[in-house]
Parts: C-alpha cells; structure tokens; sequence
C-alpha cells in the first residue's frame, strides 16, 4: 500500500501541472457535451496511462541510446504543439452543445492521441521521472507503484471534467474565447520551447 500510495501522488504531481492533455480536456470540458466529455476523460486517460507504462518500462533507455531519436521527436513534437496552438487561437468561443456534437470520436481519440503521445516534454520528462522510480524501487513494488500512477491519472481527468462540465452551463462564449486563447498561448509557448531545445541539440551535435 505504501508504494501504491507513492505512486499515486507522484502521479497527481506530475499530471496536475497544466499541460496539452490538461488543455485539451479542459477545452473538451466547457465546450462539449457532457457525453463527450466523459468519453474524451477516459480516452485521454488510456492514453496518458499507456505512456507512463511505456516510459516506466523502458522508453527512456531507447531515447538515451539514439541522438538522432531525441532531436526527431523534439522536431516533430514542437511544430505539432505550435500548430495545436495556433488551432487554439483560431478557434471562436461557443457553448452550444450543438456546434459540437458532429465532432468524430476518431478526431477526439487522434488528438488525444497527438497531445500526449506526441508531445515530446511528456515523453522526456515521463521517461527521466518515471525511469528514476524504476530504478530506486524493489522489484516486487514496480506494479503497486504504477497502478498508483495510473489511478492518479483516472482520478484527476475524471476530476477536473466533472468539475468544468458542471460549470459549463455557467460560461459564456466570451469566457470560453478567454480560455482558448490563453490556452493557445500557453501551447504556443510549449511548442517554441521545445523549438528551441531542438536548435540547442542540433548545434551540440554539429
């Protein structure tokens, strides 16, 4: 239990911190039908689960190995959450459950998708945090810690969309235009920060 417990914190510590998946759920949240809100928690959560297991049990070493992998991904990564951004700041606030109930689940499950697995600071940072526990725990704690993690992150994504939907009503698409701008903003900023780390990688290669 003492392990699961530390999983489960460190894993509220690391998904809490606003990030894409954050912004993305929050967006889904005050602009979505309930249905789809939930629906879009739980893909997100597949998601994000996946990838702690996938840095937990070795995805840092692959990186660790291949250079050329890290930069790839840093490059990749920062045009895709520019462009996530500049989507963001495109969009215009609305609150009608009708401008949104055409959306594809297959959309909503590709961007989940694109926001956790493609976003190359999760990727980074999960590996280093992650591959660290990994290293500093016995063996028989690896399962008990992780399914701490990943209940951290059912708990939390399940939280704050249950939180936002029931507001939701309450949010004007003035307020919405509001939040998607500044979270375009903060994307933006992500996706210029990893440009700039991939720059500082290529030149210490070169």
């Amino acid at each position: 239990m003492l392990y699961f417990i530390q999983g489960l914190t460190m894993g509220l510590a690391y998904v809490t911190p606003i990030g894409l998946q954050n912004l993305f759920v929050i967006n889904t949240a005050v602009s979505q039908p309930r249905r789809r809100v939930y629906a879009t928690a739980f893909i997100v959560i597949f998601f994000d689960v996946t990838l702690a297991l996938a840095c937990f049990f070795g995805i840092g070493a692959l990186m660790e190995a291949s250079g050329l992998l890290s930069l790839g991904i840093l490059f990749v990564g920062s045009l895709i959450v520019i462009y996530i951004g500049f989507d963001l700041l495109r969009s215009k606030g609305s609150t009608e459950s009708s401008a949104d109930v055409n959306v594809s689940l297959w959309k909503v499950i590709a961007t989940a998708c694109v926001v956790t697995w493609f976003n190359p600071q999760a990727l980074i940072d999960g590996s280093m945090m992650l591959g660290a526990f990994k290293a500093a725990l016995p063996a028989d704690a690896l399962a008990a810690f992780i399914s701490g993690v990943a209940c951290a992150s059912c708990c939390w994504f399940l939280g704050i969309s249950t939180v936002l939907s029931l507001l939701g009503a309450k949010i004007t698409p003035k307020v919405l235009r509001v939040i998607n701008v500044i979270c375009g903003l903060v994307v933006l900023f992500y996706g210029i920060k990893l440009g700039i780390r991939f720059v500082q990688m290529l030149l210490a290669v070169l």
